[in-house]
């Protein structure tokens, strides 16, 4: 079982305060900044930067959402790992046939537009795995 056309998209990184940790990224690091980015209603705070084909995404919490309480339990840091694949639908299914397993049934609408889904992190070795299609 292969996903065709998995690739590192990019690390997600929690973060307390992406205006705070912005400048490390871009001005420590010189990353380019790719924008940001409010899911309200997931309760996110998003910053992009290119780290030379792969991406960083810092995720700020806005409240009652999964970030913030990963934040208050263990602290800023690595969140999950994004690969992008070329049809999500079809790497859910053959993942699953497999006997992966996810935290939501199906895919849906993240940062950008794009289908995304996570795997639960006791099935991928204790790393939480996002898969991603572009728009």
């Amino acid at each position: 079982m292969t996903v065709p056309g998995a690739r590192l998209e990019h690390v997600g990184i929690a973060v307390e305060s992406v205006d705070a940790a912005r400048r490390f990224y871009e001005e420590g690091l010189g990353l380019a900044f790719g924008g940001e980015e409010v899911l309200a209603e997931r309760g996110l705070k998003l910053a992009f930067f290119d780290a030379g084909g792969v991406k960083i995404e810092l995720l700020e919490g806005l409240g009652d959402d999964p970030i913030s309480k990963f934040v208050a339990k263990r602290g800023p840091g690595i969140h999950h790992l994004c690969f992008r694949v070329d049809d999500v639908a079809e790497a859910v299914a053959s993942l699953r046939a497999e006997g992966y397993e996810f935290l939501t049934e199906a895919p849906y609408e993240g940062a950008h537009g794009a289908h995304v889904i996570f795997m639960k992190p006791a099935s991928t070795f204790g790393v939480l795995v996002e898969l991603l299609q572009e728009k």
